[in-house]
C-alpha cells in the first residue's frame, strides 16, 4: 500500500470536519463524515445528519452524481454492509463506481466489524484504511463505547474556585462560572441523552437541567436519590412534561415515597443492591439498553467521585473560576471538589475569564 498523501490527509480531514455537523443529532448511531475526490479536486461531500436518515456516503454519493465513477471516496467510518434503518452502503458505494475507498476506522458495530471493507475489497474497489485513525476513533468514541461497554459516553462537569470550591459562599452570588462558561454548558445539554445530578445538588440549587436554549436532544434528567427525598414541589417534578425525569433510588427508599413520585409522573428506578458503585454501574447499563449514548454528570463532588471511583467517567470538562474563597469566613462549609485521577488534556479555553480544561481520563 503506498503512502497517504497530503491530498489524501487533506480530504479526510475534511471528512472528519463535516461529521461532527450531526452532533446532537445522529445518536446512538455514529458521527460520520464522507468526502468524494476527483484527482486532487473535491467534488462532493456528505454527512449523516439525523438518526434513521440517509448516511454519510449516501449523501456525498447522491451530490456527487456522475463524478463518483471512478473517483475516491473518503470516509471516516467503514462503511456499512448490512440492512438496518437503511439499505447496506458498500452496495451503494459498488453501484456508483467509485475506484477507491479511504477509511479512517472500522465500526466495532458486529454486523459490519470489517464486513464493509471485505464487501468493497470483494467488488474490486481499492481500500485503504487507518489515515486520521486516532481523530475518527475520538469522533465516535461514544458510539464506541456504547457498542463495546453496553453503557454511555460520560461526560463529567464541574465549575470551582481556584481553591476548588465547589460553591459561593453567602453574598457572593449564585453563580461560579461565567454567563460564557454556563451558555456552552447549556450547548453541551441541548446535545446529551440524558444529565444526571446527585440529590444533594437537587435539594441545594433546585435546578431544571434542562438547555436553555433548547438544543437538538431532549435529555433524560436522573437524580441519584437512595431515600427519594426528591420534594414533589421541586422544579425536577414540576417540569416533568417538558423533560422526563428518573430518580434513581436504592433498596431502602420508602414505598410510599416511591408511588407519591410516580404518581407525580416521575420514572423511579430501584436498584437491589446497596452499594453506590453497584447502584452505578447496573443504572448505565439500562441507559445502555435504552441506546442512551451520552451522560452529562453534573453533581458535586460526592458524586463526581463516585464516578471516578467506579472508573465511569470518560470525558472531563472542569472550569474553575478566577475567585478564591479561602479567606472567606465561611470557607470551611463551602463543598470542596477532589482532584480528578490523571488525564489528557485535550483543549484549554477561557470563556469569560473562567479556565475550561476538557480531557479524557487515563484509562488501565
Amino acid at each position: 500500500m503506498m503512502p497517504f498523501s497530503p491530498f489524501d490527509t487533506a480530504a479526510m480531514r475534511r471528512a472528519v470536519d463535516v461529521a461532527r455537523r450531526g452532533e446532537g443529532f445522529v445518536e446512538p448511531n455514529p458521527l460520520v463524515g464522507a468526502v468524494i475526490t476527483a484527482g486532487e479536486r473535491i467534488v462532493a461531500e456528505g454527512w449523516h445528519q439525523r438518526f434513521g436518515g440517509p448516511h454519510a456516503e449516501i449523501v456525498a454519493l447522491d451530490a456527487a452524481g456522475v463524478a463518483a465513477r471512478g473517483a475516491t471516496l473518503y470516509v471516516t467510518l467503514e462503511p456499512c454492509c448490512h440492512h438496518g434503518k437503511t439499505p447496506p452502503c458498500t452496495e451503494a458505494v459498488v453501484a456508483a463506481g467509485i475506484g477507491r475507498v479511504v477509511v479512517a476506522a472500522r465500526d466495532p458495530f458486529p454486523a459490519v466489524n470489517g464486513g464493509g471493507i471485505a464487501a468493497l475489497r470483494a467488488a474490486g474497489i481499492t481500500v485503504e484504511t487507518g489515515l486520521l485513525e486516532a481523530e475518527a476513533l475520538r469522533l465516535t468514541a461514544a458510539f464506541r463505547t456504547l457498542v463495546v461497554t453496553g453503557r454511555p459516553w460520560v461526560i463529567a462537569k464541574w465549575a470551582m474556585s481556584r481553591d476548588r470550591r465547589a460553591a459561593a459562599p453567602p453574598g457572593a452570588g449564585r453563580w461560579i462560572s461565567s454567563p460564557e462558561s454556563r451558555a456552552l454548558v447549556h450547548e453541551l445539554r441541548g446535545r446529551m441523552d440524558a444529565i444526571l445530578v446527585g440529590i444533594g445538588t437537587a435539594l441545594a440549587d433546585d435546578p431544571l437541567l434542562t438547555a436553555r436554549p433548547p438544543g437538538p436532544r431532549v435529555p433524560l434528567r436522573i437524580v441519584l436519590d437512595s431515600r427519594a427525598r426528591l420534594p414533589l414541589e421541586s422544579a425536577l417534578v414540576q417540569s416533568v412534561g417538558e423533560a422526563p425525569l428518573l430518580v434513581a433510588v436504592g433498596p431502602d427508599a420508602p414505598a410510599a415515597r416511591i408511588a407519591a413520585l410516580r404518581s407525580a409522573g416521575c420514572e423511579v428506578w430501584q436498584s437491589a443492591s446497596p452499594s453506590p458503585a453497584d447502584q452505578l454501574h447496573e443504572l448505565l447499563r439500562l441507559l445502555g439498553n435504552r441506546r442512551l449514548t451520552n451522560l452529562l454528570v453534573e453533581g458535586g463532588p460526592q458524586v463526581l467521585q463516585e464516578f471516578f471511583a467506579a472508573g465511569l467517567v470518560d470525558e472531563i470538562w472542569q472550569f474553575t473560576a478566577p475567585c478564591d474563597y479561602a479567606s472567606h469566613p465561611a470557607a470551611a462549609l463551602l463543598p470542596v471538589f477532589p482532584e480528578p485521577p490523571p488525564f489528557d488534556v485535550e483543549r484549554v479555553s477561557h470563556p469569560g475569564g473562567d479556565t475550561l480544561v476538557q480531557g479524557l481520563p487515563y484509562k488501565p
